[in-house]
Parts: C-alpha cells; sequence; structure tokens
C-alpha cells in the first residue's frame, strides 16, 4: 500500500513537467516561426512607429526561423529557415538582423532594427532633394512620413558617414546605385575599392587592395565580384532621423525576421519602471494600431 501511495503522489510533479516542456516547446515555436515581440527602442519610424511602442510581429509572412543567437548573448548560432509565403515587397516595413554600422563586416552586437523596404535586389535607388525615386520613378509617400528640417543639403555636399564610403552624397541627395542581386558583377577597381570592400566582406571573402594596386579577393587577383545574395534598401520613415541603408548599405535577404502587425503595448520608453509617471505615460490610443 505504501509503494502505491508514493506512484500516486509522483504523478502529479511528473505531469507538471510535461506541461512545462510542452509549453517551452510550444512557444519556442510560435516565437521562431510564427509570431515574436519586438520593443522599438527609437523614432526612426516616427509616427508611423513610435519609440515605446511593442510589437507583434509576423514571422511566417516571409519564413520564421530558428534563433539566430543564445539568448541574451552576441553569440549566434546556425540556423534554417521554413517556406515563406512571400516575400518583401516594396513599402513593406521589417524586422532583421542588423548588418553592422558602415565600417563593420558584422555588428558586434546582436541586435533587431526596423526600417521600411523601399527597394530591393536590381532596383536603382537615388534620393533628389529628399524625393525618393525608385527605378526613376518617384515611390509611393509612407503615410506619416516626415522630416524635422527644413533644410536640404545640396546635391554634391558630402557627408563624411554616408554610405557607401567616398561617395559624394548626403541623406537629402543620394545614388543613384542598384541594390545588389545575387548574380550581380561587379567591377572592381582601385578607386571604388573602398566602396565594396566591406560589402564582400559581409559575404564571407576578404577584399584587399595590395602595394601594387591590385584587388586581391580571398587572395587572389581579381577585376570582378560575383554578388552571393539579395539585398534591400531600407529607409526609416522619420527621414531626418533615420540611420538607414543611406548610411550603413544593404539589407541582406537572409537578414529580415518578419513583419509587424500590430502594436499591442505602447508607453514613454525614457522613464524606468520605478518613475511613478512610467504608467501615467502608457498610450492608450495607440494599443491595436495596425501598422503599415
Amino acid at each position: 500500500m505504501a509503494k502505491a501511495e508514493k506512484f500516486v503522489k509522483k504523478e502529479p510533479v511528473k505531469d507538471f513537467f510535461k506541461d512545462v516542456v510542452f509549453v517551452l516547446v510550444a512557444f519556442f515555436f510560435l516565437n521562431s516561426f510564427v509570431l515574436a515581440s519586438f520593443e522599438v527602442p527609437t523614432g526612426s519610424m516616427e509616427n508611423e512607429i513610435m519609440a515605446g511602442d511593442f510589437l507583434f510581429v509576423n514571422k511566417f509572412l516571409y519564413g520564421g526561423t530558428t534563433p539566430r543567437n543564445i539568448p541574451f548573448t552576441n553569440i549566434r548560432l546556425p540556423w534554417f529557415r521554413v517556406p515563406a509565403i512571400r516575400s518583401v515587397e516594396r513599402g513593406d516595413v521589417i524586422v532583421f538582423e542588423f548588418p553592422g554600422q558602415r565600417e563593420e563586416t558584422q555588428s558586434p552586437e546582436f541586435m533587431f532594427y526596423l526600417k521600411r523596404a523601399v527597394a530591393l535586389s536590381g532596383d536603382t535607388v537615388q534620393i533628389v532633394d529628399r524625393a525618393l525615386y525608385v527605378n526613376g520613378k518617384p515611390a509611393p509617400l509612407p503615410r506619416h512620413m516626415k522630416f524635422n528640417s527644413y533644410a536640404i543639403k545640396p546635391h554634391g555636399q558630402a557627408e563624411y558617414n554616408i554610405f557607401p564610403p567616398g561617395a559624394p552624397f548626403n541623406e537629402d541627395n543620394w545614388g543613384p546605385i542598384v541594390v545588389p542581386r545575387k548574380g550581380d558583377v561587379i567591377p572592381m577597381m582601385p578607386a571604388t575599392f573602398d566602396q565594396w570592400r566591406v560589402f564582400i566582406g559581409r559575404e564571407g571573402h576578404t577584399a584587399l587592395l595590395d602595394m601594387q594596386g591590385r584587388i586581391l579577393i580571398d587572395g587572389k587577383p581579381a577585376d570582378a565580384y560575383t554578388v552571393e545574395r539579395d539585398y534591400i534598401f531600407g529607409m526609416g520613415d522619420n527621414r531626418d532621423n533615420s540611420l538607414d541603408s543611406r548610411f550603413w548599405g544593404f539589407i541582406p535577404e537572409e537578414n529580415i525576421v518578419g513583419t509587424p502587425m500590430i502594436v499591442y503595448w505602447s508607453w514613454a520608453p525614457d522613464k524606468s519602471l520605478l518613475d511613478p509617471g512610467k504608467f501615467g505615460s502608457i498610450r492608450f490610443g495607440r494599443l491595436g494600431t495596425l501598422i503599415k
């Protein structure tokens, strides 16, 4: 009789751990392949998306992936993607793994960014006096796009931190440049080497300019480079307050993890949870806002 009682007492514990494992597996599956949460840290997409918004991100649309890093660390993991429902389209708001600053082949800190995909691989992008043109035609204006200043940087006035390095561009007058597409062949010349060095590095190759003025890719002389991935050009709707593809370059399509759908929570990001005014900053009017 004592043995039977001992067996009965163990069953609830066993069932509890089964339930915990089931919940963790279900959460892993949903968070990886279907739906994830994203907190917006900056105002680069105002007023479509505000700093302090919490968003549900649809990962299923573009094909969800297994985790790309160990949670709460910068340690990358091998990952795979399930088949997508559709590809990224012009005008989509996208969440993606940040590829790195202009001079970085990879961001030292694993982080997700949020921008609008304004151009796809193979598109020609040009900005003329703040007006965006894609393939020679004016791009549709996002419904909440804005500028914070009336001053326009003139054509030919280069910004030191603009992409690509050495180009005579600024954020208001940029391009034209073709967004790279898999299979494109880029001529390599000493005069343009710095513009493509980091790009080639991000694709997993080394590019060097030796003392004789020869370009070496993976140690071999080369006069051209064949692009291995498709890319996206991303910009923020808050055009004067957005560090985007104009400054750090193209977004690999494989870096894209999803598109935000709805705001499920929103409050002031600059207030601590210990601040009595934190809960008073809740933006009830933004709850349920659909992202377009």
